[in-house]
Order: structure tokens, then C-alpha cells, then sequence
């Protein structure tokens, strides 16, 4: 069977509902109506989108500076501007990187966008099944645990309820990363006002999944890890300053959030 044989058209994709907030074309129409509630009921929630893969660049693009060489990116989503293994790569030429997502459509444009590129690759698996993850060949292949790693949950934790145990599924791969390691998050955090409830009801009524969280909570997955500076902050204000070679330049953000930009929070850790 073919990567694209497997897709179902007929139910809404968290990856594909992504990809059309952020003005991509891999996604059919059951999609862009899950989308369309963000973007024309809960008018300017499309930033947190933005916003989250923003810090997503920066903080691969400070990761690769900093010498980390490679990454485990989990619930990755579809191939947009400026990919995990771009930046890393654009900033260190030797960095691998794995995909993870549980999605066919991932797994077939990966496949495409990756064909040439020894250094980097996409497996379809589950997060919730992290042994199957780090037992992958692909994975072998690519990462050294022995070695320090990156392993990436961008908006993705919060589409696992309280009974999934997201913090428990941090720390199953903390115990296997070695010192010097890194643990990013992002996640929706909780506004305690009536834009989150109205979004995070329609991420269960689409997906059967979608949780907003306190600062407490989302601090919580991180567990004893070290939490650097900025600390858990909206994804807008994580180290907005330019690299010094402007390549990776976001633009300084320092700016008064909308209130669905202070929707979307992230923090980076560090394993002693």
C-alpha cells in the first residue's frame, strides 16, 4: 500500500488542520472546516500557530549554535517554511534529524522531501508508544543516545488528555537522553476565559482531544529538569533577539501580545 493510500480524507487531521492555519495545501476539506472555525468564530486565534513555529526556529536555530547535533522531533506535523532539519542544518551542517508523526500524509511528504537527504528522516508512529519510537531502525540509524539530543514536543502534548499522562511520557524519554541533553515544550496555556473554552471545545468535538493547562501544569512536564531562561513564557517573548548572522531573524518581539498569541506558551530544558 501506498503512503498515500492509507490517508483518510474523511476525517480531520490534527497535521492537516495545522497545515491549513499556516497557509499550506496539504489538506482537504474536512480539514480546512475544523480550520475555518479558528479562523473566522475565534478571530485572530491563528496566531498561536504562528507564533509557536516561530519559536520553533529560534529555538532549533539556538540549540544547533549551542552545538547540539541531533534532534527527535515528535508530532511533528507537515513540511512548512523553514523545517526542523533546515534550521539545524542551515546552522550545522552535520545535525540529524528524525520526524515523528502519526500521520500518513506526514509519513508520504516526508518521504518526498527527504529523499535526498542521508542525515534526516520521517517515521509514522504514535507518541503515546515512545519504546516503538526509540527502537525505530530509522532512529537508530540517525540518533546516538549515548550522545546529547534534542527532543522536541511543539504543540503536541496538548493534544493528550489528563488520563495519557503527558508528563509521564516527557520523563520516558528523559531517562533515556544522556547529560546535556534538551527537552523543548510548547503548549496551549490555559487563558481561563472564554476563548479557551471555546477552543478547546472544539478541538474535542473534532479530535476527541485538546487541553488547555495552567502555567503549574505545563511547568509540571518538565519535571526536575532545568528550565533556562526565559523560563516558561508565551511563545512570542522565547529569546526573540536575531542570531547574531541574522539568518535565523524573527524579529525582535518585545511587543504587547494579543491575547491569543498569550495563548500558546514554551519553555526549553536542560538535562544535568
Amino acid at each position: 500500500m501506498s503512503d498515500s493510500a492509507a490517508i483518510d480524507q474523511s476525517k480531520p487531521s490534527i497535521a492537516r488542520v495545522y497545515d491549513y492555519l499556516l497557509g499550506g495545501k496539504d489538506n482537504y476539506a474536512v480539514d480546512r472546516q475544523v480550520g475555518d472555525f479558528f479562523v473566522k468564530d475565534l478571530p485572530g486565534s491563528v496566531g498561536i500557530a504562528y507564533a509557536n513555529r516561530q519559536a520553533l526556529i529560534r529555538v532549533v536555530g539556538n540549540l544547533a549554535r549551542d552545538g547540539v547535533r541531533q534532534f527527535v522531533d515528535i508530532g511533528s506535523g507537515l513540511p512548512t517554511a523553514d523545517n526542523v532539519h533546515q534550521v539545524a542544518q542551515r546552522n550545522s551542517s552535520d545535525a540529524h534529524v528524525v520526524y515523528v508523526d502519526n500521520d500518513p500524509i506526514v509519513l508520504a511528504h516526508g518521504h518526498a522531501l527527504l529523499a535526498t537527504d542521508d542525515d534526516t528522516t520521517v517515521i509514522q508512529a504514535d507518541l503515546r508508544r515512545p519504546q516503538e519510537i526509540y527502537d525505530n531502525p530509522e532512529v537508530k540509524r540517525l540518533i546516538d543516545f549515548s550522545q546529547p539530543v534534542a527532543v522536541i514536543f511543539s504543540a503536541i502534548l496538548h493534544h493528550l488528555n489528563d488520563d495519557e499522562e503527558p508528563a509521564a511520557l516527557v520523563r520516558w524519554w528523559v531517562d533515556r537522553i544522556p547529560s546535556g541533553s534538551y527537552v523543548y515544550i510548547s503548549h496551549f496555556r490555559s487563558g481561563h476565559n472564554e476563548e479557551t473554552a471555546a477552543a478547546e471545545e472544539k478541538l474535542q468535538a473534532s479530535f476527541g482531544r485538546g487541553r488547555w493547562r495552567t502555567d503549574d501544569e505545563l511547568t509540571a512536564l518538565f519535571g526536575d529538569l532545568e528550565i533556562l531562561e526565559p523560563g516558561l513564557t508565551a511563545c512570542s517573548h522565547w529569546r526573540p533577539e536575531p542570531s547574531p548572522d541574522g539568518i535565523d531573524k524573527i524579529g525582535p518581539d518585545d511587543r504587547d501580545l494579543t491575547l491569543w498569541e498569550t495563548l500558546i506558551a514554551c519553555a526549553l530544558a536542560r538535562k544535568p
